[in-house]
């Protein structure tokens, strides 16, 4: 009777069924690279963000970007960088409005990098469980056409077929469930951290313009 070990099914499956496993298996091991990844990432970001926001509250009359954290820290340089460039005629609303969209900006850069490889999460699980499936079909096929050739159909003849060409099925399972959580967790962790990121962007930006404006009176009250 023959091993129903897992490495002994794979030696022993069609090498179509071969060729499924090691692609399942290669995309199983590049998801879980990939959730690791972005969960260490996220996690940083994360943080950065909710420092980012706290820092942001508070009404300073310097605003340095080197006392914001991570990628903020370039976010909130952009932002004095372009309130450096003052237009005479322009009212408070539209400079700060142009001041948070250099910030928006680098924000979204940030945000994109984030999103990297993101969609190999979501590609993997709608694919995973059909390669398997192929791969199943493939299996039982070929377990049937050994059974009409041989005559046999005991148990032990039927079994081993049946099994290699079911853990195809099961690897594609393996794969595409965690992938899909971790899909799912990422993409609303990244939109989170998203509009967070935007409203510390609007209370920097509001800050920014209430500087600007209070250093120069007398064009403040001719645009109030």
């Amino acid at each position: 009777m023959p091993n129903f070990s897992v490495i002994e099914m794979f030696l022993a499956a069609d090498d179509v069924v071969k060729a499924v496993m090691i692609i399942l298996l290669l995309a199983s091991v590049a998801c879980w690279v990939i959730i690791i990844e972005k969960a260490i990432v996220l996690r940083s970001v994360s943080r950065d963000v909710i420092t980012f926001k706290r820092r942001a509250q508070r009404i300073e009359n310097d605003i340095e970007p080197e006392d914001y954290p991570g990628f903020t820290s370039s976010v909130v340089e952009t932002g004095l960088n372009e309130s450096a460039d003052r237009a005479g005629n322009e009212t408070r609303a539209d400079y700060r409005e142009r001041v948070e969209r250099s910030m928006r900006s680098v924000l979204a850069s940030k945000i994109y990098r984030l999103e990297t490889r993101v969609t190999f999460l979501a590609t993997s699980g709608s694919t995973c469980p059909f390669i398997g499936l192929f791969g199943t079909v493939w299996g039982i096929m070929n377990s049937f056409i050994g059974i009409a050739a041989s005559g046999e159909t005991t148990l032990s003849v039927v079994a081993p077929g049946i099994a290699e060409a079911l853990s195809a099925t099961a690897m594609g399972l393996v794969a595409a469930i965690p992938a899909v959580i971790a899909f799912n967790k990422v993409n609303s962790t990244i939109k989170k951290l998203s509009k967070e990121a935007q409203v510390a962007i609007g209370l920097v930006g509001n800050n920014i313009a209430r500087l600007a404006f209070e250093r120069r009176p007398a064009l403040t009250k001719a645009n109030q």
